[in-house]
């Protein structure tokens, strides 16, 4: 199945408040207020059609819901809106609520449905597995874990060929953390801030958002570094970042000389010349930054520093937890758009569209040096249902070309939301790759500091009224994150912009009253 058939005579009309905004002039922080008619959040855009109709919501009430999640559930407070949304049922990249409003998920549950809600080859091979084999463990051989294995190895350049499943990211990550160590003999581990590798206690050493820390010792061994981020660092210019859109901080740079990507570096050569030993075990990095705001670092930086980490005896580990399986455009791995080949990737989120699975994938000495030391086991890893889900989501993606159409879509979005960028001054920088796209808000483009949280929540609230998800991210959670399935369309995507400028100029509105 093609993404062809999804695109035939789609008709897309906006409403007349659309052609009203399409008239007004770009509203900064300091523009007046114009007298021009309101667009209100009552006025539904004109979605793109979808070939779906959702069951009628049957299950518990609302109110009923509320009140189990606050006595029996964490209370953490992670859910989105103040009233988080009951969703019901998924289709491609389409959420239905219980009352039966249709929303257009720009989030995919956290970057995680990588091919569409229940997508039909998907859902089909996860019932033909059930009806035949839910669990052995891997005590036992089953064909789904050996025909999963050679598939993707075979989408990995030499020597990395050796697979550990698992069911996490954070779980990918912390055995990662621990062939590191096994592999080098060596304790100390970099990561950037503003990094995120997982929420165990293991990870929560190399994770480096403020949220995630705790007041409590942890992280034995985990060193940060500067984050190489070229739009809210110290350095940057308009040639650094590999996207169609760059920063607007003036440099004198030419195109193939950074020198944004040279002073990060010397401040990479410090963290390893003042705060760690010698010799080290590793670095983690993630190929863009997800959690952070879809930040991403100068070109060639990468390159520098795991040539610098393996002049002191560590291993170089891509976190492809949110930036794998074709999500980028360009390329399959995150890690191949920086020209670096790591000794370690870590995989999860997309690599089963929903369904809890993770790997790891190694070169062959690194595998055997842990298997000297530890008797690395896991329960549910490479189960029989996750593996033939696994299988079809790689199928999916080479049938219907979604790392093609990431690509293809994935730039036309990025260029239209940069148009934001120019009209509206509190849109400080818009970012990204392939379908990876992040929107970061700011106070004014001068002082570049983050816009209040109660004013991005409030945009963030507009565009769930409007009929669409987006996610947060950032230190400040100032940063909108755009990461769609990679089934969705161009149409759809005109729609989600329309849809996300209307909000900012509902924003302005308010702030000029």
């Amino acid at each position: 199945m093609s993404l062809a058939w999804r695109n035939l005579q789609k008709p897309f009309y906006l409403e007349t408040s659309l052609r009203i905004l399409q008239m007004r002039p770009s509203l900064s922080l300091g523009a007046s207020r114009i007298a021009i008619p309101k667009l209100t959040l009552h006025t539904r855009h004109s979605m793109p059609p979808c070939d779906f109709s959702p069951e009628k919501y049957q299950s518990l009430a609302y109110s009923r819901m509320l009140a189990i999640h606050k006595q029996h559930l964490s209370p953490v407070d992670t859910a989105y809106f103040r009233k988080p949304l009951l969703l019901h049922q998924g289709h491609m990249e389409w959420l239905f609520d219980s009352e039966g409003n249709r929303y257009l998920d720009f989030f995919s549950g956290i970057v995680t449905v990588s091919v569409g809600h229940c997508h039909p080859k998907v859902n089909a091979a996860a019932k033909n597995q059930m009806d035949r084999l839910w669990h052995t463990s891997s005590v036992f051989f089953h064909s789904p874990m050996h025909e999963y294995a050679e598939k993707l190895s075979a989408l990995l350049p030499e020597p990395l060929k050796v697979i550990f499943l698992v069911n996490s990211g954070s779980e990918a990550n912390d055995l990662a953390m621990v062939m590191a160590r096994a592999y080098s003999n060596h304790t100390d581990i970099i990561s950037f801030r503003g990094a995120y590798h997982g929420c165990s206690p293991y990870t929560l050493g190399l994770t480096n958002v403020g949220v995630y820390k705790m007041e409590i010792p942890g992280g034995i061994g985990c060193q940060s570094t500067m984050c190489p981020d070229v739009f809210r660092g110290p350095w940057g210019g308009i040639h650094c970042r590999d996207s169609p859109v760059q920063t607007v901080r003036d440099c004198s740079c030419a195109p193939d000389c950074c020198q944004a990507k040279e002073r990060y570096i010397e401040q990479f050569k410090d963290t390893l010349n003042t705060s760690v030993a010698t010799s080290i075990a590793g670095f983690f990095a993630e190929p863009i930054q997800g959690v952070n705001g879809v930040v991403q670092y100068p070109k060639e930086f990468l390159k520098e520093a795991f040539a610098l980490v393996r002049e002191r005896g560590g291993v170089c580990i891509a976190d492809e937890v949110q930036t794998g399986f074709g999500r980028l455009g360009s390329h399959f791995w995150g890690f191949q758009t920086h020209d670096v080949l790591p000794d370690i990737v870590t995989m999860a989120k997309g690599i089963g569209n929903g369904f809890p699975m993770a790997a790891v994938v190694t070169t062959p000495e690194i595998a055997k040096s842990l298997a000297k030391r530890l008797h690395h086991f896991s329960t549910f890893g490479g189960n029989p249902l996750a593996c033939a889900i696994g299988s079809a989501v790689l199928e999916v993606i080479e049938e219907e070309n979604l790392q093609r159409n990431s690509q293809e879509v994935g730039t036309y979005m990025l260029l239209k939301f940069a148009k934001l960028r120019d009209e509206f001054d509190i849109v400080g920088d818009v970012r990204g790759k392939g379908l990876m796209v992040g929107i970061e808000m700011v106070q004014d483009k001068i002082s570049r500091q983050p816009l209040p949280k109660t004013e991005v929540n409030q945009i963030h609230e507009d565009c769930k009224d409007m009929g669409l998800l987006v996610g947060r991210g950032g230190n400040f959670s100032q940063t909108f994150r755009i990461v769609p399935p990679m089934c969705v369309t161009k149409l759809e995507v005109d729609f989600a912009f329309e849809v996300f400028r209307a909000a900012l100029i509902q924003h302005m509105e308010r702030r000029a009253k």
